[in-house]
């Protein structure tokens, strides 16, 4: 049954007796004052449904302790031992000095609780919640969106290891597995570890590799093969895991056709490769060409005056739905905040140029089939692969999509029907489906486009070309045209064999060709729009999103890894820890409850601010001399005011008491 907090105070309640070294303005202090209101009882009432047995943990303390955890990045036997030891703790969590913690297991099974409910993102919803009561984003349709690589939580396995792994876990899940392992495969998988051969020798390990791939095939046929029985969804897993892992990274011997059991490691990396038995969704990945990263992806957008985050997910690091693109397109379609607006205050201008186009209706969502970053065409030749900046000129300008609705010039927002949100993000989020998707939504973006590169230094871009998107043709600068093929496809050909402009053009002996993407002309229009002083000015915005993402990726000044396996266990931390990031920034900005609601205080006055910078000043305009005694004491003491005060403060720790 669900456990209420007693409304009494203990004797030895920690924040009656050491409640005054708690820093004012903390999150440990907030808890200590708000943690009911911001964990009511209902916050896990939908968790029990009996009203008997032994009680659960209240439900203020599980919010509590679940937000703490994540801020501080400790482990379930670090965060159990805290709620014992750290006075912080016992003030934030309403705990006596006295009182012992809760076993660490505790918190696997209130995860667990949590994840199977119809609410598995609470914690993160009930942050979001205090932020809407405050209205501190009303009228803030600013979002930037950017991601990060979290290293996960097992060890990156090699081909032998992983075969070897697959096998086991079949031989445990599968019934009967064990006997068919001994009969039909060549070595023993029931002593643990590698099998021992001389590793310096290339033909010892290809050899091994073949026994372990045709071994892995001999279970399948025998446990998976035609007749075989139903397997449940654990058995059926573990006997598709093994068929992955024997064919993800293998390929036939030289001068072998795949036939006569010969086997050697590919000299190639599989897409989407599973890197481990224990956690199959990790994944390769790069975040620059020159760094190798395992593990998930996270994402998240923020706005970025307040700097609150808005929303976030964790996807694998590489595969199917993983992209920035497609994640930018779900958070935005999903913005809980994006349509509110503060009475009588216009939605705002489009910054930058306004690249969305008419929306499709009010509540136009993303739509879901938004295409990757990687998608193929971006907007590059296939003989001429293009990436640089794209110069003015012969077709140069921006031309419209038709059937697609074509970029018009920058427009309020509230004059457009489902006027949203300004999403700021990076090139990886400016693929065409992307952009698409954002016009649908009544999105405007603020996103770098990817530069063109001429296939000729100094010569013409894709962007030089005139596209006809009625006509289905495209024009060279030299004039010359042809029709577009089914596939997007032009060739110049022959053409370009005479042509006076061929050395600025191409290098190919077969002429200029080159694959038109299906939403070039927003992708023209966004590289127009980059070309803008107002894009220019607006787009530094998104860099606030780098801040946002080091307070997520990072605690203590070491780069945060993973404890979870699983994608879904993953995110779920990930937005805990978002939600605590959340609260922090919150009581920055004067979070606090007044008459019964949340509420923010109103910032220190300029003069102030004025004054603490002129401290800054003082103190360092003579950089390896010291300042006069009675200047440094006539600028401490101006800005000792009542606002520079913690709220509540002792006045006997060197603060001002403001007389």
């Amino acid at each position: 049954m669900q456990g209420r907090s007693r409304l009494e105070r203990d004797l030895w309640d920690a924040g009656e007796v050491t409640g005054h070294l708690v820093p004012p303005g903390s999150v440990f202090a907030f808890l200590a004052e708000h943690r009911r209101e911001l964990f009511p009882d209902s916050f896990t009432a939908d968790l029990f449904r009996s009203r008997t047995g032994r009680p659960s943990l209240p439900a203020d303390l599980v919010g509590s302790v679940l937000v703490l955890k994540e801020l501080y990045d400790l482990s379930d036997t670090q965060t159990a031992d805290a709620v014992k030891f750290d006075l912080r703790w016992k003030v934030a969590c309403g705990r006596s000095l006295l009182q012992m913690s809760f076993d660490p297991s505790t918190l696997v099974y209130w995860r667990k609780r949590i994840a199977a409910s119809e609410r598995p993102d609470r914690v993160f919803d009930a942050v979001a919640e205090v932020i809407a009561e405050t209205g501190i984003l009303r009228g803030r349709r600013k979002r930037c969106v950017d991601s990060t690589v979290f290293d996960d939580a097992v060890a990156t396995q090699d081909t032998v290891t992983q075969l070897m792994a697959a096998i086991r876990k079949v031989a445990r899940v599968v019934g009967g597995a064990g006997e068919v392992i001994a009969a039909v495969g060549r070595l023993d998988y029931s002593r643990p570890g590698k099998p021992d051969i001389d590793w310096d020798d290339p033909a010892a390990k290809e050899g091994l590799v073949s026994d372990l791939v045709n071994d892995a095939l001999a279970v399948l046929d025998a446990l998976a093969g035609p007749g075989a029985p139903q397997r449940d969804e654990p058995a059926a897993d573990a006997l598709g895991l093994l068929a992955l892992v024997a064919g993800q990274d293998v390929e036939p011997a030289e001068g072998s056709d795949g036939t006569d059991g010969r086997w050697r490691i590919a000299r190639k990396v599989a897409p989407d490769r599973v890197i481990s038995t224990v956690d199959t969704e990790a994944r390769h990945t790069r975040k620059c060409k020159s760094k190798l990263r395992d593990g998930f992806r996270g994402h998240v957008a923020a706005e970025p005056e307040t700097e609150l985050i808005t929303d976030c997910e964790m996807t694998m690091a590489a595969g199917p739905g993983s992209t920035d693109a497609e994640n930018g397109v779900k958070m935005a379609g999903r913005d809980r905040f994006g349509g509110d607006t503060a009475p009588g205050d216009p939605a705002g201008t489009a910054a930058a140029g306004g690249e969305a186009g008419p929306a499709s209706g009010p509540d136009a969502g993303a739509p879901g089939g938004a295409g990757s970053a990687g998608a193929p065409g971006q907007a590059a030749d296939t003989a001429d692969q293009q990436h640089g900046q794209a110069p003015d000129g012969p077709g140069g300008a921006p031309q419209g999509e038709p059937g697609q609705g074509a970029p018009g010039p920058a427009r309020p927002a509230s004059a457009r029907d489902g006027g949203k949100l300004e999403v700021y993000g990076d090139s990886a989020y400016g693929s065409g489906e992307a952009r698409a998707a954002y016009r649908d939504g009544g999105h405007d973006t603020v996103i770098k486009p990817k530069p063109l590169r001429p296939a000729v230094d100094g010569g013409f871009t894709l962007d030089d070309f005139a596209v006809d998107e009625g006509q289905g043709t495209v024009t060279c600068p030299a004039g010359q045209v042809r029709p577009m093929s089914r596939t997007r496809t032009v060739t110049f050909g022959a053409v370009c064999a005479a042509c006076p402009l061929r050395q600025l053009c191409t290098t190919a002996k077969d002429g200029r060709s080159m694959t038109i993407h299906p939403h070039e002309g927003l992708l023209r229009a966004a590289r127009a729009q980059a070309r803008t002083p107002e894009f220019r000015q607006a787009y530094p915005t998104r860099s606030m999103i780098e801040r946002v993402i080091a307070w997520t990726a990072t605690c203590n000044g070491r780069r945060v890894k993973l404890r979870y396996t699983g994608t879904a266990k993953n995110d779920a931390w990930l937005h805990n820890r978002c939600a605590a990031i959340n609260l922090r920034t919150l009581l920055r900005h004067g979070l606090t409850r007044r008459d019964g609601a949340w509420v923010v205080a109103d910032q220190p006055p300029p003069a102030a601010q004025a004054c603490r910078c002129s401290l800054r000043r003082t103190l360092r305009s003579r950089p390896g001399r010291c300042q006069r005694p009675a200047r440094r004491a006539a600028a401490y003491s101006r800005c000792q005011s009542p606002i520079s005060r913690p709220p509540g403060h002792p006045p006997d720790l060197g603060y001002s008491d403001g007389s």
